[in-house]
């Protein structure tokens, strides 16, 4: 398997040094992506690193997954406007280790195996690394000229909030470990995202210089939307890899939602299917968009990579349940099937005032499924808001008894697909 031109027609690399697919083809090579411990779980942010790892090792390299306890401390400039608040040893330490439970569930760390993958953490080279034998073994070898040319360093220093000494040093530390894994891991190649090729490239010169090896290093394009939004974000924040953070069910979901063109691309990158798979799927799919043929397998394919196949049966379940309309009407879902709606937010409320009657505006807002009365009045107004299936039309409508499902529940649709059970109690 040749790794470049696989990763190339999937449309996950932008820049790559001058020798690395002949390195790739030539032998096996051991190479790492650093993960920011910024959080106790990834987030789809994240994926596409992970997923060069797990394409890396597939095709019979040798994969390390960097954990930054010691950069955690500092900050990466790179595509930040300012300063990032800097994390306690403690809060490290537990971001670390969920991580490496995720990262456990990707990549065979079967060590019986050559190609076997490995974490690291490079707080464990630098925290007996002093402050003069770093600028005398480290800061020496690299000229503050080419620290400033980068532009993860120019757009900072040139914007209003400047920047300070500690994430300038930033570029040097990320590039002492790769001279570190070079040394020590006989590792010869960096990945990572397009913003981090100054970095990358630091690393390179730095074993250059120090080492006087030779490196060698691909970026992957940064993730974008069509319409113009923030990538692995929706209205609740982030979308995690964890399921008791982001539900299977709205991981699911939110794959499935992708546009026409943000499918198309992802598709490639973030499934294993084959290339006359996906030629065959993208055809299918502009024959009928109406079908959603490639978000469908979009969602169901990254989601058992992430969970499981039984999580993406949950997931398919509820979907099923929630949105297709020959299933039977919400008064007929029994207390366990209402339950079992896998990662439907959970709400309780008064059961005394729904009893005694409620505007449907203050019930909305009250629940917190709306932040506001105004947010919640709107959309009604835009016919939003649906109650046990049923669409709310009048502001004036009121919440009582005769709404609850099993005397308990009410299903409260938020657009197309937020939705929330109220227990009542």
């Amino acid at each position: 398997m040749d790794l470049v031109k696989e990763l190339m027609w999937r449309g996950m690399i932008q820049d790559i040094m001058p020798g690395t697919e002949e390195k790739l083809n030539k032998e096996i090579t051991t190479g790492y992506i650093g993960f920011d411990p910024t959080a106790d779980s990834l987030h789809i942010g994240s994926l596409v690193p992970i997923l060069l790892l797990v394409h890396l090792q597939k095709a019979g390299h040798k994969p390390i997954a960097l954990v930054g306890g010691a950069t955690g401390m500092v900050g990466d400039p790179s595509g930040k406007s300012e300063e990032r608040n800097l994390l306690s040893e403690e809060v490290l330490e537990k971001n670390l280790q969920g991580i490496k439970k995720q990262l456990e569930k990707f990549l065979d760390f079967n060590t019986s195996k050559t190609n076997a993958a490995e974490i690291v953490n490079n707080y464990d080279w630098f925290k007996n690394f002093n402050f003069l034998h770093f600028i005398r073994d480290v800061g020496k070898h690299i000229t503050v000229n080419y620290m400033m040319a980068k532009d993860s360093v120019k757009n900072r220093i040139e914007g209003e909030t400047g920047m300070s000494f500690a994430e300038f040093s930033y570029q040097l530390i990320q590039g002492y470990d790769f001279y570190w894994l070079f040394q020590n891991k006989n590792c010869t190649l960096q990945m990572g995202g397009s913003d981090q090729w100054g970095n990358i490239v630091t690393g390179t010169e730095l074993i250059r210089k120090k080492a006087n090896g030779t490196a060698y290093a691909f970026t992957c394009p940064l993730i974008t939307k069509t319409d113009g939004g923030k990538f692995g974000k929706t209205e609740k924040g982030n979308i995690w890899l964890d399921a008791t953070r982001t539900s299977p069910y709205q991981f699911y979901q939110f794959w499935l939602n992708a546009s026409d063109d943000d499918a198309s691309k992802w598709i490639k990158i973030f499934t294993f299917l084959p290339q006359v798979e996906i030629d065959q799927l993208l055809l299918e799919h502009q024959s009928d968009l109406s079908k959603r043929i490639l978000q469908k397998r979009l969602a169901a394919e990254i989601t058992a990579f992430v969970h499981s196949k039984k999580e993406l049966d949950d997931a398919l379940e509820t979907t099923l349940k929630l949105f297709s309309s020959q299933e039977k009407n919400i008064e007929n879902f029994s207390v366990e099937e209402l339950e079992s709606l896998e990662g439907i937010v959970q709400s309780h409320f008064s059961k005394a005032i729904i009893t005694n009657g409620i505007d449907v505006v203050s019930f909305l807002a009250d629940t917190n499924i709306f932040t506001s009365k105004g947010e919640a009045r709107k959309m009604i107004q835009a016919g939003g808001v649906s109650i046990n299936r049923k669409k709310i039309e009048e502001l004036a409508t009121k919440i009582d008894a005769t709404y609850l499902l099993h005397h308990k529940y009410l299903l409260v649709q938020k657009g197309k697909k937020n939705y929330y059970l109220v227990t009542a109690n």
